[in-house]
């Protein structure tokens, strides 16, 4: 039986689209956001890095994904890198590269 036949496996792989997309969706949502924040700290003059803040973060997710059975290292990789992409667009908003 090839996959593209496989009732269960078209099943799981429909779902797992459907959570990918709500990922995008929710990604999307939190960059605009963090835009927002960023334009703010420009605009303000305040730095466009948060280390305080972004270790509260790390240490809320991990604790999160501990809850719910993700392993915590691989969250924490996950955050750090939409952590540097938001910096990254904070850099810019703030004219620097």
């Amino acid at each position: 039986m090839s996959d593209q036949n496989d009732e269960v496996l078209s099943g799981y792989r429909s779902s797992i689209d459907n959570i990918d997309t709500a990922l995008v969706m929710l990604l999307a949502e939190r960059f605009k956001i963090t835009a927002k924040v960023g334009a703010y700290k420009a605009q303000s003059g305040m730095a466009p890095a948060d280390s305080g803040r972004e270790a509260e973060q790390v240490e809320r997710l991990r604790e999160l994904s501990t809850q719910a059975g993700l392993d915590p290292v691989f969250s924490e990789k996950f955050l750090r890198f939409i952590i540097d992409e938001v910096i990254r667009h904070h850099l810019q908003a703030n004219g620097e590269k």
